[in-house]
């Protein structure tokens, strides 16, 4: 098992990087916020998790161990694989997670692209008692971590019809100009970069 790796970027794309550590280079998937981060020549630290399917061997890489311990969770729900797992956590951050399961709510899981209304309820289901809050459910929360809402706005322009990479390049260039409070806002962040992009000119969602 490959539980981490440490090395330089050799390459990043939208949903992946190359790590290469002792001369190897290994890719790993990852969400977009670490693929976004990573700079080519500099090191990187991964916590990962290596899937083994009998046509393929995949790696799976995370920020922080309680990423991956949450990846791992979520792979143990019926009808999520580690592409949805790792969906889940691009779109919401393990407090997120935490909180709609401790809140029954399966509404953020099924705003998660390729999660439908009957694995989101398996999620909340099944992760019930084995993940829990930093705070009470119900607590006053602050801005959505910026990550968190660059993940969102990156999937609803994929859902638009863009193809992930030029969502994710237009959201950093928004993102990087755009206020504080507009950063910190899904519906005002896509709707900047929207405005950029030109509704009518889409692309071809493998494009």
């Amino acid at each position: 098992m490959i539980s981490s790796l440490h090395g330089r970027v050799a390459y990043a794309d939208a949903d992946h990087v190359v790590v290469e550590v002792g001369g190897v280079g290994y890719a790993v998937a990852v969400p977009p916020q670490v693929s976004r981060a990573a700079r080519i020549g500099e090191e990187l630290r991964l916590h990962t998790n290596l899937v083994v399917r009998e046509d393929a061997l995949s790696l799976f890489g995370f920020e922080t161990r309680e990423e991956l311990v949450v990846f791992t969770q979520l792979l143990g729900v019926t009808g999520v694989g580690p592409k949805s797992a790792l969906g889940v956590l691009s779109a919401l951050s393990v407090e997120q997670i935490a909180e709609a399961v401790a809140a029954d709510d399966e509404g953020p899981f099924r705003r998660v692209s390729g999660i439908g209304p009957k694995t989101a309820k398996l999620i909340v289901v099944q992760l019930a008692g084995k993940i829990t809050p930093s705070r009470p459910v119900g607590t006053p929360t602050q801005a959505a971590p910026a990550d968190a809402v660059f993940a969102q706005v990156a999937q609803a322009l994929v859902g638009l019809g863009w193809s992930e990479r030029v969502a994710a390049e237009a959201v950093a260039s928004v993102a990087s100009e755009a206020p504080d409070a507009d950063r910190a806002s899904v519906q005002a962040l896509l709707r900047m970069t929207l405005s950029v992009l030109g509704p009518a000119r889409k692309e071809p969602a493998g494009g």
